[in-house]
């Protein structure tokens, strides 16, 4: 995620323009998958699953896994001081968000393929919706990167990492 920021700088790639094309298409409507009603419903629904399964740490890490996307994003958007619109824009916090719920439904399920599926499918419709509104694509990119981070952390101290058998 570092380095994708560093790379892309403080404006627009080619990649990035051609997503902009689109900024006034049916496409931007994908970006729902983000707000912030949608993401409280589904970890919401992950809590109570954890609960039910009695995954305590799981269930632990349910709300503090996306305030702790918050709080990253919010640190490094001025260190990398890239600005769409008047504010700044890498990495996306719309997506860093989305891909950490998404993970936890991933965790909840027990990485169940349905879950696995569900969470890329959301994810890219996600992505592509923020990256044609109010980010650059590249932007997005370094959300899933972040975000994908925090989920592995979560795996990890919440004891759902994958195991060798």
């Amino acid at each position: 995620m570092l380095l994708v920021g560093w790379v892309v700088g403080k404006g627009a790639t080619p990649i990035d323009d051609w997503f902009q094309r689109f900024w006034d298409s049916p496409a931007r409507r994908l970006a729902f998958v983000t707000k912030p009603s949608v993401l409280v419903i589904v970890l919401l629904v992950v809590l109570l699953v954890a609960l039910y399964r009695r995954r305590w740490r799981l269930a632990a890490a349910t709300p503090l896994a996306p305030v702790v996307g918050i709080v990253f994003v919010q640190l490094l958007k001025p260190v990398f001081g890239r600005e769409k619109g008047g504010g700044f824009a890498y990495p996306s916090g719309h997506v860093t968000t989305l891909v950490v719920v998404m993970g936890l439904v991933v965790l909840v399920a027990g990485c169940a393929w349905w879950a696995v599926s569900v969470a890329v499918a959301a994810i890219l419709l996600g992505m592509v919706g923020v990256g044609i509104t109010f980010h650059y694509f590249t932007d997005t990119v370094g959300g899933l990167l972040l975000g994908s981070a925090i989920v592995c952390v979560v795996a990890l101290t919440s004891g759902h990492a994958p195991r060798r058998t």
